[in-house]
């Protein structure tokens, strides 16, 4: 499954969470290094309204699906993937590092929160090794001075997983500077998964979530900030379902 911005595309390359899941396993073993993204409508905006977001996106190595309406896409151009919420891969990638006694690395949101999802982490997952946690400053920038410190600590760490929750598009940007300047290591991009772990944020309930209502949840919770980015996602609807349907013709 992909999408077209700009004439370019952006593809869903593991479409099942087994196939990620067997994917990330095998750069464990290896001591490969990934960027992994979790492709949502308001990702799309974010790439339409800035090409250099859409560059970012397709140097990424791993892409899932982020929300129902990239499934429901997906089910137009008869190329299903399945529902992979960053929020909700968090534990799971937690589990494959532990197994392969690979350290994981927090980075984002602020150090209480990250202090509380490492205790959350370790509880749920047995064996787990947090190497580090690192809160960047309220003016981070991915291509500056403290990006550069980030990853050359990552470096110095080794193999590893790093989630990064530090919002789009910084979050993907570091990643994709990450491939170049750690190369052993797993960026997995999650947005505010870290801060759900600790109760910094509060996800809709599981029974919304079951309906596909989070969105409505959430633009109800801060309708100032979050309806104007819905308007947004709705608009560029038309055009990805005329693409869905171009695939489905092929």
């Amino acid at each position: 499954m992909f999408f077209e911005l700009h004439g370019r595309r952006v593809a869903v390359n593991m479409p099942a969470q087994a196939m990620l899941e067997a994917e990330i396993r095998a750069r464990f073993a290896t001591k490969q290094g990934f960027a992994l993204a979790t492709v949502n409508l308001d990702h799309l905006v974010k790439m339409q309204e800035a090409e250099a977001f859409l560059s970012t996106y397709q140097a990424q190595d791993l892409v899932v699906a982020d929300g129902r309406p990239i499934v429901w896409l997906s089910w137009i151009a008869r190329r299903r993937v399945e529902l992979m919420p960053g929020s909700d891969m968090v534990l799971p990638l937690c589990r494959l590092a532990a197994q392969a006694a690979v350290p994981v690395v927090l980075a984002g949101s602020t150090q209480e929160a990250l202090k509380d999802a490492e205790a959350a982490l370790t509880a749920a997952v047995p064996g787990l090794e947090i190497a580090w946690i690192h809160a960047p400053s309220g003016r981070f920038d991915p291509d500056g001075s403290e990006g550069d410190q980030i990853l050359h600590r990552l470096d110095q760490t080794g193999p590893c997983l790093c989630f990064l929750a530090l919002g789009a598009p910084k979050q993907e940007r570091l990643a994709q500077r990450g491939r170049r300047m750690a190369p052993h290591v797993g960026f997995a991009s999650v947005g505010a998964g870290l801060d759900f772990l600790g109760g910094h944020q509060k996800r809709a309930p599981a029974w919304v979530r079951a309906i596909a209502m989070e969105w409505l949840w959430r633009a109800l919770s801060n309708p100032v900030r979050l309806l104007p980015r819905y308007g947004k996602c709705l608009a560029i609807l038309p055009r990805q379902i005329y693409v869905a349907w171009r695939i489905r013709a092929r």
